[in-house]
């Protein structure tokens, strides 16, 4: 099981904004607040955004190696439509728009979002009857 995800982000009060809503949204909680991060939990993984004083220069490139995207089980279908509507006004752009709700292939009902730091996640609904 994954324990957390910490998130090097360089610009701390907009990944507040922008994760704090979505993974509140997702029912993550507050869980841990100091100088340079925040975190959120959920069951016994938590997830970081942090502007730590250690970063270097040079922003995340999701096409670069490293992290790509976290995927979240967001819910059913119309959670995962409420999310995709209410996004924008947190901080979040719509990826793959023209292909939304199966950009992930035809049998795969999701929604693709990145924040302003280029950082995407991927909300996926879950499977009818799951």
């Amino acid at each position: 099981m994954l324990h957390h995800v910490e998130l090097w982000v360089p610009d701390l009060p907009r990944a507040i904004g922008a994760w704090g809503w979505l993974l509140g949204r997702l029912g993550y909680r507050p869980y841990q607040e100091w100088e340079h991060g925040r975190s959120r939990r959920l069951g016994p993984t938590y997830i970081v955004v942090e502007q730590s004083p250690a970063m270097r220069e040079g922003g995340h490139d999701r096409m670069r190696p490293g992290l790509n995207h976290l995927a979240f089980h967001a819910g059913g279908r119309a959670e995962v439509d409420a999310l995709m509507r209410e996004a924008p006004a947190h901080g979040w752009t719509a990826l793959f728009a023209d292909r939304y709700p199966h950009a992930g292939g035809p049998r795969h009902y999701a929604g693709f979002l990145a924040d302003a730091d280029g950082f995407e996640v991927e909300l996926v609904a879950a499977e009818p009857g799951g």
